[in-house]
């Protein structure tokens, strides 16, 4: 389709003024910061990094909410299995991610943007540093100071609340207030980990902060820039647009695809080529964040109410699946140890839960577990959530339990040991998806300590 993802990647200020390049932000000046974001909510626009938050409302608590500066983070820390949507975009089209952040400056009052991902992307830190220098200099967009923010490989730097902390300074530790309640650099208590020496007052700065993932910045460039009824005319009612779906796994040929919101997670399927041969698709997963949708359900349209509907999650649409070759408790037992090693330990419930899980997951997929052990893992997933800071407790509750209820005879040829244990499974996080489509992934994780160093 070619809408967010161009064909050709631009890589300059003149291919991106050529290919339409600042008309959004001058619509958007045109409009004012009221009438844009009123229009931006009648769009639909929702969040693409996993909720599905509609983004003209969370623009309006912050431009609206309490005293201070207001800040803009487009969020690119890409760190879900199974995504590379926001390095793809990125790669293809930085400026439209840059500018989309000005007009949420423009939209809530904010003249600072902080362009957010990974240290390790080299390549999209270039990205964003290059579209940021140029787009300023370019006279495009009004005043605004652009910082590009580096941050670790951790799974939280992505979450919204801990991407704060890395801006500010420390470790990527959730918060406890979300950002457009307190946001960067507040004086306001946020319940950070460090203690906080602030006043609760009514002089306290809470400056609230707009944190939106880079799809949905350039989203919001795209609308403006060709009008509401253009983007309403692509996607569903409840979920306008188009979205960028990745897709690894059992399938003949992995990749990332731009496609309109509601076309079948099927069609999807098709595109990568289908099963292995020989093989039959059983399940497909969300990332960690959503419970497993199975075979049957495979006809699911890719829009946030339709994989509700199915009793999963659309998530940030990097989707993994696997075949009737793959032994569920396996996968149950990687994606376990995923959320153990990167849960902070913040919330005592979330990190021994989820070590508890992992630990007795293995025993079962090894075939020395015991009843016991099944017992210990569904009392421990009905606790794991308690007073958590972040998602990582639900995760984990969401995604291991839906394992167990989908594919209950996995479990039990396990700890009946009538099944012999395959080959280890790897959670799915993409290093890297070369010109050629060539998918490489991160083995490195598979030595990670939940300490969050590394084995030899």
């Amino acid at each position: 389709m070619g809408t967010l993802l161009p064909d050709n990647a631009i890589e300059s200020i003149n291919a991106y003024v050529a290919a339409g390049g600042g008309k959004a932000m001058a619509a958007a000046q045109a409009l004012g910061p009221a009438a844009t974001i009123e229009l931006v909510t009648s769009a639909g626009i929702r969040g693409r990094g996993g909720a599905g938050f509609l983004t003209g409302t969370k623009w309006a608590s912050v431009r609206s909410g309490g005293a201070g500066a207001r800040y803009v983070v487009a969020n690119g820390a890409e760190g879900e299995p199974a995504s590379f949507k926001d390095r793809m975009l990125i790669r293809r089209d930085p400026y439209r991610i840059v500018e989309g952040a000005a007009i949420a400056a423009f939209c809530v009052g904010a003249t600072s943007v902080y362009l957010a991902t990974k240290r390790s992307y080299v390549r999209e830190v270039h990205a964003l540093s290059k579209a940021a220098l140029e787009l300023t200099a370019s006279g495009l967009l009004p005043d605004f100071t652009f910082s590009i923010a580096e941050g670790p490989d951790e799974y939280l730097f992505g979450e919204e609340k801990a991407l704060l902390e890395v801006i500010e300074g420390r470790d990527p530790l959730p918060r406890l207030l979300p950002p457009w309640q307190v946001g960067l650099y507040a004086t306001a208590p946020a319940g950070g980990w460090e203690s906080e020496v602030s006043r609760i007052d009514q002089r306290a700065d809470a400056n609230p902060t707009a944190v939106n993932n880079v799809e949905t910045l350039a989203s919001v460039t795209h609308m403006l820039e060709k009008g509401i009824e253009w983007f309403r005319s692509l996607g569903t009612q409840q979920s306008p647009g188009t979205l960028i779906a990745t897709l690894v796994g059992d399938v003949k040929r992995p990749g990332v695809h731009e496609v309109e919101c509601g076309t079948p997670f099927q069609e999807l399927i098709t595109r990568c080529g289908g099963a292995r041969r020989g093989s039959k698709l059983i399940a497909a997963f969300s990332g960690v964040s959503n419970a497993l949708l199975t075979a049957d359900r495979f006809d699911t349209r890719l829009t946030f109410e339709d994989f509700a509907a199915a009793g999963s999650g659309l998530g940030a649409a990097g989707f993994v699946v696997y075949d009737d070759e793959t032994d569920m408790t396996a996968v149950a037992r990687e994606m376990s140890r995923f959320l153990s090693v990167e849960s902070c330990g913040q919330c005592p419930a979330c990190k021994q839960g989820t070590l508890t899980i992992t630990q007795r997951l293995a025993a079962i997929d090894e075939g020395v577990g015991s009843d016991d052990d099944l017992a210990v893992i569904q009392a421990t997933l009905r606790s794991v959530t308690d007073a958590n800071r972040c998602s990582i407790g639900l995760e984990e509750q969401v995604l291991v339990g839906s394992i167990f209820t989908a594919f209950p005879e996995h479990i039990t040829a396990r700890l009946e040991a009538t099944m012999t244990r395959g080959s280890r499974i790897h959670v799915p996080l993409i290093k890297d998806i070369d010109a050629n489509g060539t998918v490489s992934f991160d083995e490195r994780h598979s030595r990670k300590r939940p300490d969050w160093t590394f084995e030899p």
